[in-house]
């Protein structure tokens, strides 16, 4: 089954978490948390363990995102957890990566498995979507 949903991002708080040894390399290393929302056939929050390779000024870099989400697909109510990458040149999404972790399902969604996406509209409208079997 396919839900889909668009989201917010309600707060995004960079951390004191450093790579350690440090190693200097092109791109500075950093590490957030997120909370997110949700609206549609997904409706819920998650927070999110965020880190990333980037470089604010030319938006190139790639990111790896753990989330654990809270809500519904489709009604049914649960929680999981959810990791997704993909890297930017500035202007465009590639090498992404998106899948449900095995056994993180609760409530109507123990037993969820699958994969998903993410992609932003030009006016900004940020959409997901999982492709997700349950049982």
């Amino acid at each position: 089954m396919r839900a889909t949903g668009t989201f917010s991002v309600k707060a995004f708080v960079p951390t004191e978490v450093k790579p350690d040894p440090a190693v200097s390399t092109g791109l500075p290393v950093g590490v957030a948390t997120m909370e997110k929302a949700f609206e549609g056939e997904v409706a819920g929050r998650s927070a999110t363990l965020f880190t990333a390779a980037f470089d604010q000024e030319t938006g190139v870099g790639t990111y790896v995102a753990m989330e654990s989400f809270e809500g519904s697909l489709h009604g049914r109510e649960g929680a999981f957890n959810f990791v997704h990458s993909a890297t930017t040149s500035g202007s465009d999404r590639t090498a992404e990566f998106f899948t449900i972790v095995p056994s993180s399902g609760t409530g109507e969604l123990a037993g969820i498995s699958g994969a998903g996406g993410m992609a932003v509209d030009p006016d900004g409208t940020h959409r997901i979507w999982f492709d997700y079997r349950l049982g």
